[in-house]
């Protein structure tokens, strides 16, 4: 006869084991999401940078939702990765431009702001195993801050290139040990090493833990370097001749005014060489997000994972006569793409509600199930719009663009007419940027308006302003003739976006009639290397 407190201990050893069985049956029918973020440079959509990246379109766009007003916080590189690593605006990460001065991977970002990044929650409060490859910020290496030991918080795994992009003949930090590559294509060409250490974190990762994998691809930023098979594609393309290509922009701020136009036949030559160069990088791309697509499919984990593709900025070549860069205000330079595909994102959507790359973070992290109220993030999840569980009159209308702008103390040795001041002064000595192309933007996107307000630190207190309804090519600027209640309210808006942290980003709030914007000083309390003696050129 067996003992009344053996068959008791037998009944909860079989009690607890079903109920571990059962939660292991949950876990594996409802485990968190994976996430996958793809994160392209440079890369344009309104003139025409999707167009060679069919297998992306069908893989993520038409598998889930494309987001026709995606914006970024700022038109350059570094200020923009910052944005989408903090869920921060420009204002609040401290993040200026491309330089360890203007707060690039420098010490102060790795101390103040990558502890509060959506990896380290991911890792951190989300149980995720993380995984980074590519381009991370463009000073990320320097020796002046840490070199390329530095692993930032938040990541297990770790495949980061050392400074800006390129695609040959580069530096790994392998979780903090450098890899030194050449330029042997089937070993080197970054494009694909990002891809085939992708798969191999996705055939090695604990299987126990959700993942989010970052691949951040160099192109289609320069040298714009193909792969062979792909060298000789698209040999008749041009950059499109859109109403704004090659005119001269008189009723814009006399950076965008001091370009010659019509441009010379070698300066035109030049971009539309560059135009072809940048799509034939993206076909590795494309090659890129088929491979992860695939390897996921065939898992059995696509079913689970959300997939992101966007870029840090986007990119001109011939407009209003400025060859080719960013760094500007319009829609070229500010509007990215934005695809996703994922748990419950029904397929071949789009959404024209306003979307800034601040909120990649905010997204990211609900999708994990973390509270983005528990962050100092600025941006918002925009997973309910995804899934269908957002009234959409209740989305925000404005999202915030600020760039300070750069120039150099002393002229430039090939354009010495031009004076100090000035920067990106190539080819034909036409200035892509300059100390005085410091700017904030309003860009509002709602059924009743589709315009762009902007406010210049020079002497001017230059404003812009652009109806994108009646006006997409931004060819007319509006700013003396539009109704002046418009502009204050418009002014306002800019005012509390200029003034915002936190959760005061994210909500519409109210216009604080106390405080008083200056776009002379939209930065000088935040950047401490700033020139305040520069030349203002105009």
């Amino acid at each position: 006869m067996v003992s009344a407190p053996l068959v008791l201990l037998h009944c909860i050893i079989v009690i607890c084991v079903t109920l571990h069985c059962v939660n292991l049956a949950a876990a594996k029918t409802n485990p968190k999401p994976n996430i996958v973020l793809i994160l392209t440079d440079d890369l344009d959509v309104s003139i025409g940078g999707m167009i060679p990246l069919v297998k992306t379109k069908k893989l993520i766009g038409d598998a889930g939702i494309t987001f026709t007003n995606a914006f970024v916080a700022s038109p350059l590189c570094c200020p923009s990765r910052a944005s989408i690593l903090t869920g921060k605006y420009p204002h609040n990460h401290h993040v200026v431009n491309n330089t360890l001065e203007g707060n690039c991977s420098s010490t102060a970002w790795q101390k103040g702001q990558e502890p509060d990044a959506f990896p380290a929650f991911l890792q951190k409060h989300a149980a995720y195993q993380t995984f980074f490859a590519g381009k991370y910020l463009n000073e990320y290496g320097s020796k002046k801050a840490g070199g390329v030991e530095h692993v930032p918080l938040g990541w297990d795994h770790w495949f980061a290139l050392e400074r800006n992009s390129k695609y040959y003949n580069y530096t790994l930090s392998v979780n903090g040990r450098a890899q030194r590559h050449g330029q042997n294509y089937s070993e080197d060409y970054l494009t694909d090493v990002l891809a085939n250490v992708s798969i191999d974190f996705l055939e090695n990762k604990s299987n126990r833990r959700p993942f989010f994998m970052m691949v951040s691809t160099p192109a289609p930023h320069s040298p714009w370097t193909a792969a062979p098979q792909y060298d000789s594609s698209f040999p008749d393309l041009k950059a499109p001749r859109d109403p704004n290509f090659n005119i001269h922009g008189k009723d814009k701020h006399w950076l965008i005014r001091q370009a010659k136009t019509p441009m010379s036949n070698a300066s035109v030559e030049f971009l539309d060489n560059a135009y072809r160069k940048r799509w034939r990088t993206l076909l590795s791309v494309d090659d890129l997000v088929e491979k992860l697509v695939r390897k996921l499919d065939i898992r059995g984990e696509l079913s689970n994972t959300y997939v992101i593709f966007t870029s840090d900025n986007g990119y001109h070549t011939g407009q209003f006569s400025l060859p080719m860069d960013k760094r500007q205000l319009y829609e070229f330079d500010i509007r990215v793409p934005l695809l996703v595909r994922g748990p419950n994102i029904k397929p071949n959507q789009t959404s024209p509600l306003p979307i800034a790359n601040v909120d990649l973070g905010p997204t990211i992290l609900d999708i994990a199930g973390y509270n983005v109220n528990d962050t100092q993030m600025d941006g918002m999840s925009f997973l309910p719009i995804m899934v269908g569980e957002l009234n959409s009159s209740v989305w925000r209308s404005d999202v915030l663009v600020e760039y300070e702008g750069e120039g150099r103390n002393v002229s430039d040795p090939a354009c010495p007419l031009l004076g100090p001041g000035v920067s990106e002064c190539f080819p034909d000595c036409v200035c892509e940027d300059a100390y005085n192309n410091t700017y904030a933007c309003v860009r509002t996107v709602s059924p009743n308006a589709n315009l762009q307000y902007c406010e210049f630190d020079d002497n001017e207190v230059f404003v812009e302003v652009y109806n994108l309804t009646s006006d997409p090519f931004q060819l007319s600027n509006i700013a003396k003739s539009i109704d002046q209640e418009v502009l204050e309210k418009m002014n306002h808006r800019l005012m509390m976006l200029q003034s915002c942290s936190g959760r005061s980003c994210r909500t519409p709030g109210v216009y604080d009639s106390r405080f008083r914007f200056d776009p002379r000083f939209m930065f000088s309390s935040l950047v401490p290397h700033r020139n305040k003696r520069r030349q203002m050129l105009k």
